[in-house]
Protein backbone atom coordinates (compact mmCIF):
# COMPACT_ATOMS: atom_id res chain seq x y z
CA UNK A 1 0.00 0.00 0.00
CA UNK A 2 1.44 3.77 -1.12
CA UNK A 3 1.68 5.79 1.83
CA UNK A 4 0.43 9.36 0.78
CA UNK A 5 1.07 12.59 3.25
CA UNK A 6 -1.11 14.83 4.14
CA UNK A 7 -0.98 18.29 4.25
CA UNK A 8 -0.58 18.85 8.19
CA UNK A 9 2.68 15.76 7.97
CA UNK A 10 4.09 17.74 5.23
CA UNK A 11 3.99 20.85 6.87
CA UNK A 12 5.51 18.92 9.89
CA UNK A 13 8.00 17.97 7.78
CA UNK A 14 9.13 21.61 6.69
CA UNK A 15 8.88 23.49 9.75
CA UNK A 16 11.22 20.83 11.61
CA UNK A 17 13.59 21.35 8.28
CA UNK A 18 13.22 25.42 8.62
CA UNK A 19 14.44 24.31 13.10
CA UNK A 20 17.42 22.22 11.27
CA UNK A 21 18.49 25.00 9.14
CA UNK A 22 18.28 27.59 11.76
CA UNK A 23 20.18 26.09 14.57
CA UNK A 24 22.97 24.46 11.97
CA UNK A 25 24.15 28.16 11.82
CA UNK A 26 26.26 30.29 13.13
CA UNK A 27 25.98 30.31 17.06
CA UNK A 28 28.30 32.54 18.29
CA UNK A 29 27.98 33.85 22.36
CA UNK A 30 28.10 37.50 22.61
CA UNK A 31 27.63 38.12 26.22
CA UNK A 32 27.46 37.83 29.93
CA UNK A 33 25.84 39.94 31.76
CA UNK A 34 25.36 40.07 35.47
CA UNK A 35 23.45 43.64 35.92
CA UNK A 36 20.90 45.19 33.76
CA UNK A 37 23.36 47.82 32.55
CA UNK A 38 25.48 45.11 30.26
CA UNK A 39 22.52 43.41 28.86
CA UNK A 40 23.66 43.50 24.95
CA UNK A 41 21.10 46.06 23.30
CA UNK A 42 18.12 44.94 21.71
CA UNK A 43 18.98 44.06 17.87
CA UNK A 44 17.39 40.45 17.56
CA UNK A 45 14.42 39.28 18.90
CA UNK A 46 15.11 36.78 22.24
CA UNK A 47 13.96 33.48 23.59
CA UNK A 48 15.22 32.44 26.77
CA UNK A 49 15.32 29.20 29.17
CA UNK A 50 14.96 29.39 32.79
CA UNK A 51 14.30 26.74 35.60
CA UNK A 52 15.69 25.49 38.99
CA UNK A 53 19.65 24.69 39.24
CA UNK A 54 20.58 21.92 37.52
CA UNK A 55 17.15 21.09 35.94
CA UNK A 56 19.47 21.08 32.36
CA UNK A 57 19.27 24.23 31.06
CA UNK A 58 22.91 24.32 29.43
CA UNK A 59 22.30 20.69 28.21
CA UNK A 60 19.42 21.66 26.01
CA UNK A 61 21.39 24.81 24.25
CA UNK A 62 24.06 21.97 23.73
CA UNK A 63 21.62 19.76 22.32
CA UNK A 64 19.11 22.24 20.07
CA UNK A 65 22.69 23.81 18.35
CA UNK A 66 24.02 20.13 17.79
CA UNK A 67 27.46 22.02 19.72
CA UNK A 68 28.46 20.21 23.36
CA UNK A 69 30.45 22.63 24.65
CA UNK A 70 28.39 26.33 23.46
CA UNK A 71 26.74 26.47 27.05
CA UNK A 72 28.68 25.35 29.57
CA UNK A 73 27.16 22.30 32.17
CA UNK A 74 28.42 21.90 35.15
CA UNK A 75 28.18 19.16 38.06
CA UNK A 76 27.81 22.26 40.73
CA UNK A 77 23.93 23.30 40.68
CA UNK A 78 23.61 27.10 40.55
CA UNK A 79 27.25 27.97 38.96
CA UNK A 80 25.95 30.00 36.04
CA UNK A 81 25.57 33.07 37.79
CA UNK A 82 24.92 35.56 34.63
CA UNK A 83 22.76 35.88 32.00
CA UNK A 84 24.66 34.59 28.86
CA UNK A 85 23.73 35.68 25.22
CA UNK A 86 23.94 33.72 21.96
CA UNK A 87 23.48 35.19 18.77
CA UNK A 88 22.00 32.31 16.25
CA UNK A 89 22.55 33.33 12.94
CA UNK A 90 21.74 36.23 13.39
CA UNK A 91 18.58 35.73 13.21
CA UNK A 92 17.40 35.19 17.36
CA UNK A 93 19.17 35.20 20.28
CA UNK A 94 19.30 32.73 23.14
CA UNK A 95 19.21 33.55 26.24
CA UNK A 96 20.77 31.14 29.14
CA UNK A 97 19.18 32.58 32.79
CA UNK A 98 20.89 31.68 36.10
CA UNK A 99 19.04 28.96 37.71
CA UNK A 100 17.32 29.58 40.74
CA UNK A 101 16.40 27.51 44.20
CA UNK A 102 19.93 26.42 44.94
CA UNK A 103 23.47 28.02 44.76
CA UNK A 104 27.22 27.17 46.76
CA UNK A 105 27.48 30.97 46.44
CA UNK A 106 26.88 33.55 49.27
CA UNK A 107 23.34 35.09 49.49
CA UNK A 108 23.84 38.40 48.36
CA UNK A 109 25.27 36.68 45.26
CA UNK A 110 22.44 34.54 44.82
CA UNK A 111 19.64 37.84 45.74
CA UNK A 112 21.55 39.87 42.81
CA UNK A 113 21.28 37.89 40.26
CA UNK A 114 18.02 36.66 41.08
CA UNK A 115 16.96 39.82 41.40
CA UNK A 116 18.30 40.63 38.02
CA UNK A 117 16.58 37.57 36.36
CA UNK A 118 13.19 38.79 37.54
CA UNK A 119 14.05 42.31 35.95
CA UNK A 120 15.24 40.69 32.61
CA UNK A 121 12.23 38.61 32.48
CA UNK A 122 9.68 41.28 33.51
CA UNK A 123 11.48 44.34 31.25
CA UNK A 124 13.20 42.91 28.31
CA UNK A 125 11.26 44.72 25.13
CA UNK A 126 12.72 41.75 22.72
CA UNK A 127 12.00 38.61 25.05
CA UNK A 128 9.25 36.72 23.07
CA UNK A 129 8.93 33.58 24.83
CA UNK A 130 10.46 32.15 28.00
CA UNK A 131 11.05 28.63 28.43
CA UNK A 132 10.36 27.50 31.60
CA UNK A 133 12.71 23.99 31.91
CA UNK A 134 10.65 21.59 34.62
CA UNK A 135 12.86 18.33 35.69
CA UNK A 136 10.56 15.11 34.86
CA UNK A 137 12.13 13.31 37.94
CA UNK A 138 11.12 16.69 40.12
CA UNK A 139 7.84 18.08 38.62
CA UNK A 140 6.95 22.28 39.30
CA UNK A 141 8.34 23.38 42.80
CA UNK A 142 7.12 26.39 44.66
CA UNK A 143 10.11 28.47 43.14
CA UNK A 144 8.94 27.55 39.15
CA UNK A 145 5.47 29.00 39.97
CA UNK A 146 6.95 31.92 41.77
CA UNK A 147 8.28 32.72 37.87
CA UNK A 148 4.93 31.00 36.49
CA UNK A 149 3.27 34.22 38.34
CA UNK A 150 5.67 36.86 37.73
CA UNK A 151 5.84 35.94 34.08
CA UNK A 152 1.74 36.40 33.95
CA UNK A 153 1.76 39.62 36.08
CA UNK A 154 4.41 40.66 33.79
CA UNK A 155 2.64 39.90 30.20
CA UNK A 156 5.65 37.19 29.08
CA UNK A 157 4.57 34.26 26.75
CA UNK A 158 6.39 31.08 28.24
CA UNK A 159 5.94 27.42 27.37
CA UNK A 160 6.86 24.26 29.89
CA UNK A 161 9.80 22.30 28.54
CA UNK A 162 9.70 18.77 30.77
CA UNK A 163 13.51 17.60 30.90
CA UNK A 164 15.48 13.99 31.34
CA UNK A 165 12.23 12.75 30.25
CA UNK A 166 14.47 9.32 29.37
CA UNK A 167 15.43 9.74 33.54
CA UNK A 168 12.00 8.93 34.29
CA UNK A 169 9.46 5.66 33.64
CA UNK A 170 6.88 6.00 30.93
CA UNK A 171 3.87 6.31 33.54
CA UNK A 172 5.62 7.67 36.06
CA UNK A 173 6.28 10.72 32.99
CA UNK A 174 2.57 10.32 31.59
CA UNK A 175 1.01 11.39 34.98
CA UNK A 176 3.68 14.48 35.96
CA UNK A 177 2.92 15.60 31.86
CA UNK A 178 -1.15 15.57 33.04
CA UNK A 179 -0.26 17.15 36.42
CA UNK A 180 1.95 19.61 34.61
CA UNK A 181 -0.71 20.42 32.35
CA UNK A 182 -3.60 20.81 34.70
CA UNK A 183 -1.13 23.57 37.13
CA UNK A 184 -0.35 25.54 33.79
CA UNK A 185 -3.60 26.02 32.06
CA UNK A 186 -4.52 28.34 35.29
CA UNK A 187 -1.91 31.01 33.61
CA UNK A 188 -3.17 33.06 31.40
CA UNK A 189 0.67 33.70 29.61
CA UNK A 190 0.96 30.31 29.11
CA UNK A 191 1.73 28.08 25.80
CA UNK A 192 -0.77 25.40 26.51
CA UNK A 193 1.69 22.69 25.54
CA UNK A 194 4.42 20.79 26.54
CA UNK A 195 7.49 20.07 24.97
CA UNK A 196 8.85 16.83 26.30
CA UNK A 197 12.51 16.60 25.90
CA UNK A 198 15.90 14.48 26.66
CA UNK A 199 19.25 16.17 25.72
CA UNK A 200 21.32 12.70 26.16
CA UNK A 201 19.16 10.98 23.44
CA UNK A 202 17.54 13.75 21.53
CA UNK A 203 13.90 13.22 22.18
CA UNK A 204 11.88 16.73 21.44
CA UNK A 205 14.63 18.41 20.53
CA UNK A 206 13.74 18.58 16.58
CA UNK A 207 9.83 20.02 17.65
CA UNK A 208 11.57 22.10 19.96
CA UNK A 209 13.65 23.57 17.48
CA UNK A 210 11.04 23.66 14.97
CA UNK A 211 8.76 25.88 17.26
CA UNK A 212 12.01 27.89 18.11
CA UNK A 213 12.22 28.61 14.58
CA UNK A 214 9.24 30.80 14.28
CA UNK A 215 10.22 33.25 16.62
CA UNK A 216 13.64 34.17 14.73
CA UNK A 217 14.07 36.68 11.42
CA UNK A 218 13.52 35.12 7.99
CA UNK A 219 17.02 35.06 6.26
CA UNK A 220 15.47 37.89 4.16
CA UNK A 221 15.25 40.28 6.85
CA UNK A 222 18.83 38.72 8.47
CA UNK A 223 20.53 39.68 5.59
CA UNK A 224 18.23 43.15 5.07
CA UNK A 225 19.45 44.01 8.90
CA UNK A 226 23.26 42.88 8.04
CA UNK A 227 23.39 45.07 5.19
Amino acid sequence: MVHHETSSEEQLKKTAEVGRLLFAGQCDFIAAANNMKALPPVTLPEICFAGRSNVGKSSLVNALTGRRMLARTSQTPGRTRQLIFFNLANRLQLVDLPGYGYASAPKTDIKAWTNLTRKYLAGRPSLKRVFLLIDSRRGIATSDQQIMTLLDESAVSWAVVITKADKEKSKALIKLCEETKDKINKYVAAFPELFITSSEEGTGIETLRAHLAGFGLTKENSAFRSE
